[in-house]
This record gives structure tokens, sequence and C-alpha cells, in this order.
């Protein structure tokens, strides 16, 4: 492969600390790499270095002659008098831009939705965004340096992206370097991985995956030389204290291999743990809408009102784990505002239970306003003094102190003032802040925004140990996917369940975007629903082409489907209090845990049957 860029001897020093020293990289053609690491530790930094808009402190970056490079940063801003189609395309005569299929494609794949001749301050962040993802993209490049390029793109924007750039240079050719959060993304995207950590960069061969296998391998054979390492700094240290204290004429050689053998010891990342946080109870009765429809009025005196939501039925179930998808302006906080009780249904009901205690992870971060000025371990000394983390024997008290530090935050930064925190450190203590409050209902809006990959590693495994009911609305489909069970989505003021996930929403998306001529008239202000792939189209007589069941096969049907809602509905509280048993089990019983895990799976595995079968009893009553 031929060579494009390299970097060689790389150093580059901030006022307070050495952010790279002595790096060598190259990038070769038909590379595909994608870069991970904690906030902070120099990931944007890397790609404005070796794409040149950084000059290290020390070494050099070289290019092939005649390479091009083009580069999204996160903070380039777009003149806000220009035009979509000025930023996008520039003075290029439309005949010439709407003839070439690349430039077409990027304009449907994230402009759909973005008038053409509208201005660019007139536009939202996320938009603005997008139109400086277009306009790079319409460009010929050989490298690409891409710095979260999946931020205000939703699940199907990803995807595309995904598509693009898998698709935008001919095999072994061109290259793209990105930096992001999204980890189905780097899985799908890149054949290479780099971790920027502790000043240096260290590449791994495939996606996200194989970097994750190859790190754990990585770190196991580090544990075992350290352990080595320790018992040989035991023996030379009992060696150099054995003897009279007067005696100080041991070797020279051997106090200094002691001594480099304590210096050698690279420093503790930051460790973030949280076994289980103690919950509100939480009785049979969660929160249910039955035939619910929202209809907002129209904005201007005259016009017609618009429906958002309209027949939804959702029985949440306790300890029920739902991912919720949809475009931008679906519903989906409208849907989770009937659950927190901050929209009112125009028709249907609303019955909460009781003992529901409902907590929002909102994108706002609206929970530290009024700390602003505030030191962190005062904000969450505010709350108690003492906090209660495992259960039984292995529950352990901890300050305040000790459980910001073991969220991740550092001696000096518990005396920092909240409004100082990095992004990815507001998260952490928003979310901390909600948890010691003890909700037994989580919902989750976007809660990816502004974390590392490690950060959300963290944030997953919390989540799998929390045993209340937890609704989450992210793009991030890795995210969906790891910390939910199931899948629904908002699609024309309904809500279609999702068996196959992520990728069965897609593949109604899609249909829906190619023929929408096929769909009925809706009710004002919404769409029909979309049909699911390979469905019948109607006939010309406006009958469905598979008839429906009649007479003892209907009734047979129905009382099957019956029975299957009763058996669903056994299975959720078998499943709610699986849960809790792996929650009070004892963590360090691994071969209990199995067992128990086992058994939860099992039962997951009868209600995707029973589901997959009531869906189909479904279409035959329908």
């Amino acid at each position: 492969m031929a060579h494009l860029l390299g970097a060689e001897r790389l150093h580059l020093e901030f006022p307070t600390r050495v952010v790279f020293d002595e790096v060598t990289l190259g990038i070769d053609e038909g590379d595909r790499i994608g870069i991970v690491g904690r906030n902070g530790d120099g990931k944007s930094t890397l790609l404005k270095l070796l794409a040149g808009r950084l000059e290290p402190d020390g070494g050099r970056v070289t290019t092939r002659r005649g390479v091009t490079i083009g580069m999204l940063d996160q903070a380039d801003a777009i003149d806000p008098d220009l035009t979509v189609a000025k930023a996008v395309v520039g003075g290029i005569d439309e005949h010439v831009w709407a003839g070439d299929p690349k430039v077409r494609d990027v304009l449907a794949g994230l402009l759909g939705d973005v008038p053409w001749e509208s201005r660019i301050g007139d536009l939202s962040g996320g938009q603005r965004r997008r139109v400086g993802l277009a306009a790079l993209l319409v460009g010929d490049w050989d490298v690409l340096f891409l710095d979260e390029p999946t931020n205000h793109l939703d699940v199907e924007g990803i995807a595309w992206l995904a598509r693009h750039l898998k698709a935008r240079w001919a095999a072994g050719s061109g290259a793209v370097v990105v930096v992001t959060h999204d980890r189905w993304f780097l899985d799908e995207v890149c054949t290479a991985t780099w971790e920027v950590h502790d000043g240096i960069v260290e590449p791994f061969e495939g996606g996200y995956a194989a970097y994750i296998l190859q790190r754990v391998e990585r770190d196991r054979m580090a544990a075992a030389s350290e352990a080595k390492r320790q018992n040989l700094m035991r023996k030379e240290l009992a060696w150099l204290r054995r003897g009279a204290p007067a005696r100080t004429s041991k070797p020279k050689f051997r106090i200094d291999a002691a001594n480099q053998l304590i210096e050698d010891v690279p420093p503790v990342r930051d460790p973030i743990e949280l076994n289980r946080l103690a919950v509100s109870r939480l009785g049979k009765d969660v929160v249910d809408l039955e035939d619910v429809a929202v209809v907002y009025p129209g904005r201007a005196e005259g016009a017609a009102a618009k429906t958002v939501l309209q027949d939804v039925t959702w029985r949440i179930a306790p300890g029920e784990r739902t991912g919720i998808l949809g475009v931008n302006g679906a519903g989906k906080s409208t849907l989770l505002g009937l659950v927190t009780g901050r929209v009112t249904a125009t028709a249907g009901r609303v019955k909460r239970g009781t003992t529901v205690k409902i907590a929002t992870l909102s994108q706002e971060l609206a929970e530290l306003t009024e700390h602003t000025d505030r030191r962190v371990s005062d904000v969450v000394a505010d709350l108690r003094r003492g906090y209660t983390v495992g259960s039984g024997s292995k529950a352990v008290e901890l300050t305040p102190g000790q459980l910001l530090e073991r969220l991740g935050f550092s001696s000096a930064q518990l005396s920092t003032p909240v409004g100082r925190l990095s992004g990815g450190q507001k998260r952490r203590l928003q979310l901390l802040l909600i948890l010691l409050e003890e909700p037994n209902v989580l919902i989750l809006d976007e809660p990816t925004n502004d974390l590392d990959t490690d950060m959300l590693a963290a944030i997953e495994d919390l989540l799998d140990s929390w045993p209340g009911t937890l609704l989450v609305v992210s793009h991030d489909r890795y995210l969906v996917e790891r910390v939910t069970d199931r899948q629904i989505a908002v699609m024309d003021g309904h809500l279609r369940d999702l068996p196959r996930g992520v990728d069965q929403y897609l593949e109604l998306r899609a249909v829906q975007a190619t023929a929408p001529a096929a769909r009925p008239t809706a009710p004002t202000g919404a769409a029909a629903p979309a049909e699911a792939p390979g469905a019948s189209a109607p006939t010309s007589t406006g009958s469905p082409a598979t008839p429906a069941l009649a007479g003892a096969d209907r009734r047979s049907a129905e009382k099957e489907l019956s029975a299957i809602d009763r058996k669903l509905a056994k299975l959720a509280t078998d499943i709610a209090a699986q849960h809790e048993r792996l929650a009070a089990h004892d963590q360090a019983d691994y071969v209990g845990l199995g067992a128990l895990g086992d058994g939860l799976s099992a039962l997951e595995g009868q209600v995707a049957d029973l589901e997959l079968r009531w869906l189909e009893l479904s279409e035959l009553l329908e």
C-alpha cells in the first residue's frame, strides 16, 4: 500500500502536561482508522497535528506530494450569512453538481430536511453541523480526518455515513481517520484502532470489538508482568531492609534496581465502579398508556392541529428495559412526557403506579445549573453523608469523596467548582446525583453526549446491575442494543415493536422513504403507519392480499392470542424477579451468577418466541 502521510517523533506540550512524546505514526492507502481514548487525552489534538492545523513542539508530519486532506473539526464554523447551497457546493453550476452521483448521495443522506436556500444563521446547531459535514464530503480528498462526525446524526444518518465512507473510495485507496464515541460506527467502518493514552498512541488491528479483545489480552499480560515485578520489588526492598539500621553500605546497583522498579509503576487510571445503589420499592404497576393520543393546536391562528401520537397503548412492566427509536420530531419526547407526566394526553388514559419514582437524565444538565459555583464534594455531601454500596456481607459504607473517586473523579477534582468540570465529568456527576435520589424508573435522553468509550462502558456496566425500569432514547445504537432488552419505534404517530431491533427499524424507514405514495391518507398532521418490509400491497379493490381468519379458525386464534398475553405478563413478572435475584446475589459467586444469568436468558428467549407468535396472530386477525 502506498504511503499517504506520516508523523515522526511528535512531541507536544501544554503548560500543565505533556500531551504527546516521541509519537511515530503512518497512514497508508486503504487505511480506515478509529481513534479512541479518554476525554482530554489528546484524540482531537492528534487529528489537528496530522492534518497540519497544529504545529508540534518537536518532530514533524510529512505528506506525500499531491495528497489532498480534508478535515471536520468540532470547532469549524460556517459564515452565518451564506445559504446552505452556497456553503455546500459554492459557486458550481447546478447542472454540474446535480450530475454528480456522489454529491446527490451526500445531499440526500445529510440534508434531506434542510431548506436548500435558507441562511446558515437561521439553522439549528445540529443542522449547521450536518451542513459542514456535507460541504466536506462533496469534495475530493485522499485523506479524511473526522472529529465526532456522528454528533447530531440520528440512527439513519449514522448508518448512511458508514455506508458512504465504505463506498467512497475503491478498495485499497483513500484513507479515513475518525474520532467518535459511537462504537457501532467504529466497528462498521474501521479496520484499525489507535488508542491515545498517557502521551502515546497504541495501534490495534480491527474495529472496536477487535480492539477490546486485544486490550483485554494486553491488560491480562500486563497484570501477570506486574505480579512478577511486585514479587521482585518485595524481594529487593526486603534485602535492602535486612540487617542493622546503621548499615547503609548496600551495593549501589541493588538500590538503583529497587528505585527503578518503584518509579516505573504507571499511574492508575481513574477507577469507575458502582456496584449497586438501593432503589425505592417498585410495585407491579409502573405506567400504563391506553389508547392515548396527543394533539397540539396550530401555532398560528387558523392553523391545523398537529397529531403527534394516536392510538398508543404501552404497558411498562417492572424491570423493563426498552430503547425508543424514531426520527427527530417523531414524538419520542412527547412519549416520554406522557410517562413522566409533563405532557397531558388529549385522549385515552395514563395510569401510574403509586410507588413509581421517575428520574430523567436529560441533555441539558439542568440538575447542575444551581451548583455552578459550588465544589463537587459539597454538592454530593448535601444529599447524604454516607452511602452503602453493595449488599449483605459485601456492603461497604462510603463517604461522598470516596464514592466520587470510584466514579472517576480524582482527589483534585473533588474541590473543583462544578462550572469548571469538563462535559464528560458533568455528565458523570449528573448521573450520580440522579441515582442517589433512588428512583425506580430511569429515563436516559441521549446519555452518550460528552462521554468517551471507556466511560460509556462503565455507565453500561452500572446500568447492567441497576434493578429498576429503564427507558433509553439515543441515536447510539451500540448503547441501545447493549443496555435494553426490547426496542420500539415511534413512527407515524404510532408505536411499532421491533423484534429484530435497530436493523428492522432501518428497513422500515427505508420502505417508508421509497414508497410514500403507497401509504393511505393519515389524520391531520400525522403520516400513516409504514408497512413492514415484504408486506403485501393492497389489491385494486382495497382488500388485503392475505384474507383474514373467519369462523372457528378466528376464534381459535383469538384464544391463543389471549393466552399469549397472559403468558407474557407472567414472564415479565418472572424476569423482574430474576433481575432482583441477580442484583441481590453475592457478586463474588460467579457460578451462582452464571446460573441466574442462564435462567434469565431462557426467560427472555421464551418472551421472544411468544412475541413473534403474537405478531403472526395479530396479522392474521387484522
